[in-house]
């Protein structure tokens, strides 16, 4: 059988002869044109994966034709360092469990458990980078903790802001209840313990329209689905799918919209089918609140408690029609820029369930 280890040993050993030449190599040469490679930094929390070596390889593999064209290649290695995946794992270490037993600890003792954590990963990755034989300055590389580091972004930005390319405006943002931070969703991916399969109670949603003329009705109710009921106070809009076929039923006295599709799972049995259509004609339909908001801004609104189309709507599950709450998640917030939609605080005194047009049923969903 080949011996793979054996060739990896006599290809390093080529590679230590050649060390100072290799060390040249990874720096600017002023006499040559430059080929520009910039590292993005892998964050100092743990050893390296399997990815992290194969995409250094690809790197390496790029840098090394460059430089064999005669171009100057200058390879700097680098580590992000800032953020929960470094913090996570040196309160794992210090046995901490939340933002109290931190302040109790003492903030300046924390940051430095994290320097010195950082410091002893980083260097811990030099083994593999050999291993792999890549040619990148690891003695002396940049890393994001660093005060040279961080200013060089404080002038970056202001730079920006001098061109007048800042501006001031909204995100959505996940929060950490726990360390009590908003949370990027970089840093959700980095931990193995943030996705998992759960079955929730989800809900739908009976809301009025303001008029049901157009159906040749009194009254009927446009079926919303939701597996997040508590963002039901914020709700500014409903979202349909324009190319959707969509149906009016009748069960037990009261009219209902929603998706052709999804009406016998919905409403079970017995219900009668008055009209179909496709969902372009939902679209500009106002409909009553489902809570009374004691809020100007909402109030005065035009553009609020509306039907829109959105193509992320679809029929794999639900009624069919989506609840819109620009403050909750950023699919519904992205949705409320594009119905140019308010973003508003909403606290407990200033919302009120309006109870003579709201009924919310449960059905068991998976997510």
């Amino acid at each position: 059988m080949y011996n793979f280890k054996k060739t990896e040993e006599t290809a390093r050993e080529i590679w230590k002869k050649h060390e100072k030449e290799i060390e040249l190599a990874v720096q600017d040469d002023k006499t040559k044109p430059i080929f520009s490679f910039l590292e993005g930094p892998p964050t100092a929390n743990a050893l390296p994966g399997i990815h992290h070596l194969e995409v250094r390889t690809f790197k390496d593999i790029i840098c090394k034709f460059k430089f064999m064209n005669g171009f100057s290649v200058p390879r700097k290695g680098g580590w992000d360092c800032h953020g929960l995946p470094a913090e996570n794992q040196v309160e794992k270490e210090l046995g901490l469990k939340n933002k109290k037993d931190i302040g109790k600890l003492g903030i300046g003792k924390f940051v430095k458990a994290c320097h010195n954590y950082v410091d002893n990963v980083s260097s811990q990755w030099n083994w593999y980078i050999d291993r792999i034989a890549r040619w990148v300055d690891m003695d002396n590389p940049y890393k994001t903790m660093d005060l040279n580091f961080m200013e060089s972004v404080i002038w970056s930005f202001n730079e920006l802001y001098n061109k007048g390319l800042i501006y001031e405006g909204y995100r959505t943002s996940l929060h950490c209840p726990r360390c009590a931070t908003p949370l990027s969703k970089f840093e959700i991916t980095m931990d193995e313990g943030s996705y998992k399969d759960i079955t929730e109670m989800s809900v739908v949603v009976k809301f009025k329209l303001k008029d049901s003329s157009r159906f040749k009705v009194d009254s009927t109710f446009v079926l919303a689905w939701t597996t997040t009921p508590w963002t039901l106070p914020g709700n500014l809009a409903l979202a349909i799918n324009k190319n959707v076929d969509y149906i009016l039923a009748e069960l037990n006295n009261e009219t209902y919209i929603l998706a052709k599709t999804q009406a016998e799972e919905i409403l079970k049995e017995n219900y009668k089918v008055l009209k179909e259509f496709k969902g372009k004609e939902l679209i500009g339909l106002e409909y009553k609140p489902l809570f009374e908001l004691n809020n100007k801004i909402i109030t005065k609104d035009k553009k609020v408690y509306k039907i829109y189309s959105e193509d992320f709507v679809t029929t794999d599950d639900g009624t069919g029609i989506v609840h819109i709450a620009p403050n909750f998640g950023e699919e519904d917030f992205e949705s409320g820029k594009r119905a140019n939609l308010p973003v508003v605080d909403l606290d407990r005194k200033s919302t009120r369930l309006n109870s003579s047009h709201t009924d919310i049923s449960r059905m068991p969903s998976s997510a």
